[in-house]
């Protein structure tokens, strides 16, 4: 430990003329080289900074401004905090130890806030009554009184004089420079060490901090780091910044960290967001490009073939936004250029039978047309829905079948060895025009016969390796259409799937009934019992209830453990309570992803026969699952779901002529977050508003998924609603900037920043969507 807080060199962290690091420093420069091994070790175990763009890149969190101090009543415990406060009184008491612990008591001007040192009764000297200063710490609760325990110190309050540091100065080594930047987290936080320069502007930056690496401590680093840069090249062209008045990245990044005024902060933040805006739509307008430079067959149907059999044997007319959809699609099909379209509609909005058009339209341009699911439950729920709909000209082969008909093949990981074979066999001769399939359709065996369409349903839980494995099989690339029943919010589809074309339904089909949603507290007893009533008055009505618990129960891959005080209701707990007590009587079975396929199957099949009055489930119903008897759905510990996951649920009901009830029982208290969310979801069934609010809740790298961006969030300083405009801007630039250069030849700093900002997986990611 340095003893006093000072070291040999203090003015290196000022001036690099002092001690010079030597070489070049660049955004790629290692922060062991600028910091020497000790602090890059710190900085990369606690804060995953390696480089000096890695540092640079790492934004204050919020900006203390002088004489204003930090709201102590937003303090939680256990969360590690940042904090300005003045001190109000100080007291040393002794311990058994026979050595001192200083009570340090400090006030934002309302709350009082206690600060506890051990055997480090020097502090007295600093921390004198009035004095302001940041401190750093775990909250932590002391009977009943929030705490920190031997934080970190930074005093904010200091003789202009010190500033400067009194070092010797020291020679030329790197070292000297590495050994101050770590001292004030090691010693004692006065400003006489030299590190308080970094604090002489109007506003502190606080940054995310570790436990051995404090936001000061970051923010000296920065400061060396800003001090020793070499010129960069700016990733931006200088006439874009021109015109859209933006200054240079190294501008910025003082403007960041040290900035003057929060004009400065704003200024630099925009900037910092063109970089990540700019990169990404570079990225998706590259790939646009790349699929519209692509050669495939045109699939342009023919009028008297199997989709004019199926359009006239309708019973029902398309909505308009179902046959503008279809036009669009059947324009791209005709094109000799992949289709490459999302197709995103409300739950219940019509999407396969659009779907079902454009993979007919395929079968009769003589190609074949797969739909892939992510689960067996909605690919059988598929299969039998496209039989349904085109009865006789899905029997080609068979006695009913119709003259100009074709097969339905389903393909999935439970067949048996002589279904798979008899499967693969159809669709590597051709003779299985459509093909509904899970993941298994991705195995090197599935060969197909002249593959045309690719459609993927809720394509979110996809892999872009497994998307990309099927449309690898085709003799040329096949069309893609991605379809999904979870709305997306504009300004996400233009910044996740910016290389596809977007379409939406917006419409619902005729016949479709409303959902009514009500919150139903679990406190209040009256209120459960009329739950369940509803479900016993709906089964007397002759129709069927869905009971949707969170997990299934017992020891399994698919539970968790339980992250909250309270249990979680799971299906093998709750269906025989309910069997035995509040639903006895009833027809009640479970459906949930640990059961035998060919189980699941046949409970969903007694379901949508009428076989059963209820189906206690996990998620596994979330989509794709029509039964239009089914016209009450209770979802127990609702505060455990997502908005957009719970919109997806209610559209399981309500999708017949009867009235369809939705009722979220929660245990959760009415004055906190979970009942607000479910509030939202009870009072609109508009799905892209309730987009919009799963977003802000979520915030955008869980939009991205982890599992498809590389695992690490793509978006540090966008948000995706608040940046619409600059999102646009930048659309606008990246398209105008991959025509004009598509390989960015003449912009060799921001291909570079391409390459270095989305390692290879978020690329794929991004680039085909």
């Amino acid at each position: 430990m340095v003893p006093d807080g000072r070291s040999g060199c203090a003015g290196t962290v000022l001036s690099v003329p002092q001690c010079s690091i030597g070489g070049v420093v660049d955004l790629d420069t290692p922060l062991k080289t600028l910091l020497g091994a000790r602090a890059a070790t710190l900085l990369a175990d606690g804060l995953e900074l390696r480089s000096v763009g890695d540092l640079l890149d790492h934004l204050p969190r919020r900006y203390h401004e002088r004489g204003e101090l930090t709201d102590l009543a937003d303090l939680v415990v256990g969360e590690s905090a940042t904090v300005a406060a003045r001190v109000e009184k100080i007291e040393r008491r002794p311990i058994r130890s026979g050595r001192s612990m200083l009570r340090v008591t400090v006030t934002d001007g309302r709350q009082l806030l206690t600060l506890t040192f051990f055997n480090q009764t020097w502090r007295e000297r600093d921390l004198r009554r009035g004095v302001t200063a940041l401190f750093a710490g775990k909250v932590e609760e002391y009977r009943g009184r929030v705490q920190l325990t031997n934080p970190e110190v930074h005093l904010l309050e200091a003789d202009p004089g010190e500033l400067g540091g009194s070092g010797a100065g020291g020679g030329g080594a790197a070292g000297a420079a590495q050994v101050d930047v770590l001292a004030g987290a090691q010693g004692r936080d006065g400003t006489g060490d030299g590190a308080g320069a970094e604090f002489v502007n109007a506003l502190v930056p606080i940054y995310p901090a570790a436990a051995k690496v404090p936001s000061w401590t970051v923010a000296r680093c920065v400061r060396l780091a800003l001090d020793s840069l070499d010129p960069v090249t700016d990733p931006l062209p200088a006439d874009l910044r021109h015109r859209r008045r933006l200054p240079g990245l190294l501008e910025a990044y003082r403007k960041v960290h040290q900035p003057a005024n929060r004009g400065d902060v704003r200024l630099g933040r925009t900037r910092l967001s063109w970089d990540e805006a700019l990169v990404l739509q570079v990225a998706l307008a590259r790939r646009r490009r790349e699929v519209e430079a692509l050669a495939t067959v045109a699939r342009p149907g023919r009028p008297d073939g199997l989709l004019a059999a199926f359009e006239a044997s309708l019973p029902f007319d398309l909505t308009a936004g179902q046959r503008a959809v279809g036009e669009a699609i059947t324009a791209d099909l005709g094109r000799p250029v992949p289709m490459h379209r999302l197709l995103q509609g409300e739950v219940g909005s019509g999407k396969t039978v659009v779907a079902l058009r454009a993979m007919l339209a395929v079968v009769d341009s003589g190609g074949q047309a797969v739909l892939l699911a992510p689960t067996e439950t909605l690919a059988a729920q598929h299969e039998r829905s496209l039989r349904e709909m085109l009865g006789d000209l899905a029997r080609a082969g068979e006695l009913d079948g119709a003259e100009r008909a074709t097969r339905i093949t389903l393909v999935t990981g439970s067949l048996g060895a002589r279904a798979r074979r008899e499967a693969l066999t159809a669709i590597a001769d051709g003779s299985a025009g459509l093909v509904v399939g899970t993941h298994a359709l991705l195995q090197e065996d599935v060969q197909f016969a002249d593959l045309g369409l690719v459609i993927v349903d809720e394509q979110h839980r996809f892999g872009v390796e497994q998307r990309d494995a099927l449309r690898a099989r085709g003799r040329r690339p096949p069309h893609l259409l991605v379809m999904t029943a979870t709305p997306i919010p504009r300004t996400v589809a233009m910044t996740v799937f910016g290389d596809l074309e977007v379409s939406e339904l917006t419409e619902l089909p005729s016949g479709r009934s409303p959902v009514a949603t009500f919150v139903v507290p679990a406190m209040v007893t009256s209120w459960t019992d009329r739950m369940w009533g509803r479900i016993r008055d709906e089964v007397a009505a002759g129709r069927q209830a869905y009971v949707v618990c969170p997990r299934i129960g017992g020891a399994g891959p698919e539970d968790g453990a339980d992250t909250e005080d309270r249990p979680t209701a799971t299906v093998t707990e709750v269906l025989p309570q309910l069997v035995g007590g509040e639903l006895a009587g009833l027809r009640v079975e479970c459906l949930h992803g640990r059961l035998p396929s060919a189980q699941r199957e046949t409970v969903m099949n007694r379901f949508a026969a009428g076989e059963l009055d209820v189906l206690v489930a996990t998620t596994v119903i979330e989509v794709g699952v029509n039964v239009q008897n089914a016209t009450v759905m209770v979802v127990l510990d609702a505060d455990r779901f997502g908005v957009s996951q719970l919109h997806q649920l209610r559209g399981r009901v309500g999708r017949g002529e009867a009235a369809g009830w939705c009722l979220l029982h929660t245990a959760a208290d009415q004055d906190t977050p979970a009942w607000q969310r479910l509030s939202a979801v009870a009072a609109t069934t508009d799905g892209a508003e309730l987009a919009r609010l799963d977003l802000v809740q979520r915030r955008e790298g869980d939009v991205l998924g982890a599992a498809q961006s590389g695992g690490r969030r793509s978006l540090r300083l966008l948000a995706l609603l608040r940046d619409e405009k600059l999102i646009r801007e930048a659309r606008t630039e990246a398209f105008q900037l991959v025509d004009a250069d598509p390989a960015l030849t003449d912009h060799p700093a921001l291909r570079r920043l391409l390459a270095t900002v989305l390692d290879e997986e978020s690329a794929a990611f991004l680039e085909k969507g």
